[in-house]
C-alpha cells in the first residue's frame, strides 16, 4: 500500500498536522508522539453517531477504523496527569511571553563600605527575594573593595523594589540601579562578535572558548593585553551572537555583560573614565586589535 498522511490536531478545532501512515496503512503512535510529546492515542468524532471513538492501538502501533482513516481529523488523547502538566507548561509560557521583556538584570550596587563583604551583600538583599548572584568588586593587585558591586534577583518584582529605593547597608547609604544600557538593539549589520564585559584577570582564552562553545562554535577569542578586564568572543554563526547580546552570564562565578561589538568612539571616554593615556590611547588600541568597541554597558 502506498504511504498516505492522516490529519491530526490536539483539538478538533485546532488546524491539523498531518502524519505518515507505515506501508500497511497503520500508524506508529512513535510518529504521533514526534510531533505531540506525550500523546498515548488517537480518537475521531464518528460522522454518523456525532460521539467521539478511540482508534485501536495494539503494541504502539495505531489501526485505521474499518481499515480506512478517511478524511477525518483525528485527535490526540494525552494522559490526564500528563495533560494537566502540559496545560500548566503553556499557562507558564504564556506568562513567559508576555513578560518577556522583564527579565531580570544585574544591577551595580553604589557606595558600598569598604568592608562589606559578598556574604553580607547576600544577607542583606536576601530579606527583598531570592537572590541568583552577589559580587564585590575589588582590585586585583590588593584585592581591597573598589566600593561598588553587583546583584542579580530571580524575580522582575525584586528587582523593581530594590531600585525604588535606598539601601542601608553595613551603617552606609547605597544605590542600586540598573546599567546604562542592558540590550542590544538590531542592527542593519550583524555582528559575529561579542564584548564580554566584566572579566577576571584569572579567566583565560581556553576557558572562555569552553564556556561559549555550548552557545554555538566559536571562532576566536581575544582578551587585551595589558588585561583591562574584557575580552571578545567570535561566533560562526552571527545569529548566536546576536541572541547573547544584553545578557548577563555567570563565568567562574563571576557575573559577565555580554553586549555587541560595534565601534562607538565618541562613548570611549565615558565608558572607560580612567583608562590610561584617556580615550586616544583606548580608541589606538581597538584598532590594533581590530575589534569593534561595543555600545553596552561594561
Amino acid at each position: 500500500m502506498s504511504e498516505l498522511y492522516i490529519r491530526v490536531a490536539e483539538d478538533e478545532n485546532e488546524e491539523p498536522m498531518e502524519i505518515p501512515s507505515e506501508d500497511d496503512g497503520t500508524v506508529l503512535l512513535s510518529s504521533v508522539a514526534a510531533q505531540f510529546p506525550g500523546a498515548c492515542g488517537l480518537r475521531y468524532r464518528n460522522p454518523e453517531s456525532q460521539c467521539m471513538r478511540g482508534v485501536r492501538l495494539v503494541e504502539g502501533i495505531l489501526h485505521a477504523p474499518e481499515n480506512d482513516w478517511g478524511s477525518l481529523v483525528y485527535v490526540v488523547n494525552y494522559p490526564k496527569d500528563n495533560k494537566r502538566k502540559m496545560e500548566e507548561i503553556e499557562a507558564a509560557s504564556a506568562v513567559k511571553i508576555k513578560r518577556g521583556s522583564q527579565k531580570t538584570s544585574d544591577l551595580i550596587v553604589l557606595g558600598l563600605p569598604w568592608k562589606t563583604s559578598e556574604q553580607d551583600l547576600k544577607d542583606y538583599f536576601s530579606t527583598f527575594g531570592e537572590v541568583i548572584m552577589v559580587q564585590v568588586k575589588r582590585d586585583v593587585k590588593t584585592g581591597n573593595s573598589k566600593g561598588f558591586g553587583f546583584v542579580r534577583f530571580t524575580e522582575y518584582e525584586t528587582q523593581t523594589k530594590v531600585i525604588a529605593q535606598r539601601h542601608m547597608i553595613d551603617g552606609r547609604w547605597c544605590d542600586c540601579k540598573l546599567p546604562n544600557s542592558k540590550a542590544c538593539p538590531d542592527e542593519p549589520m550583524r555582528s559575529r562578535k561579542i564584548f564580554v564585559g566584566r572579566c577576571t584577570e584569572d579567566m583565560t582564552t581556553d576557558e572562555l572558548r569552553q564556556y561559549f562553545m555550548q552557545y554555538g562554535e566559536v571562532t576566536d577569542v581575544f582578551i587585551p593585553k595589558p588585561f583591562r578586564a574584557f575580552a571578545f568572543v567570535t561566533f560562526a554563526d552571527d545569529q548566536v551572537a546576536q541572541a547573547l547580546c544584553g545578557e548577563d552570564l555567570i563565568i567562574k562565578g563571576v557575573s559577565v555583560h555580554i553586549s555587541n561589538a560595534e565601534p562607538k568612539h565618541n562613548n570611549i571616554q565615558q565608558l572607560f573614565p580612567n583608562f590610561p593615556g584617556g580615550s586616544a590611547s583606548l580608541a589606538a588600541m581597538f584598532a590594533r586589535s581590530q575589534y569593534q568597541f561595543p555600545s553596552s554597558h561594561v
